[in-house]
């Protein structure tokens, strides 16, 4: 059960990992722009400047969330993670039924992660110990 509870663990920090690499750049750009935007782009005088400036920042701010969804779906649609969510929240509500029967559990204990996406289970998925996309997942390839 430890073990379970450990590769839930490292799944999350790799979810964190991966949002964190592609969500803080495209919140800093998208925000950037939109500064930017608001303070001088606005304000030129002719057109053109301004829509090449708006087309340069919309397909600057587009890819980068296109890097960010594909890093979150090949993380959080890869099965074998989805099996290892489900198995965890199973787990979790197992935990909380016999803490409501008086075992001695701690209150929080197992919480990791973002339990609604655990609610797949796949039972014709090989079970194996890393997943094919995993390590490309992290680094930013599909």
């Amino acid at each position: 059960m430890l073990e379970l509870l450990r590769s839930r663990h490292a799944d999350e920090e790799d979810m964190f990992k991966a949002s964190f690499v592609h969500g803080v750049p495209l919140a800093l750009v998208g925000l950037g722009a939109l500064l930017y935007w608001a303070g001088v782009a606005q304000y030129w005088e002719t057109a053109a400047p301004r829509n090449a400036y708006l087309a340069v920042a919309i397909t600057v701010v587009v890819s980068q969330f296109f890097f960010f969804v594909r890093s979150a779906m090949s993380l959080w649609g890869d099965p074998v993670r989805q099996n290892l969510r489900a198995r965890a929240a199973a787990y979790r509500k197992i935990a909380h039924i016999a803490r409501g029967e008086g075992a001695d559990i701690p209150a929080h204990y197992p919480h990791y992660g973002p339990y609604p996406f655990a609610a797949t289970f796949r039972p014709d998925v090989d079970d194996r110990e890393q997943s094919e996309s995993e390590g490309a997942a992290v680094n930013g390839h599909p």
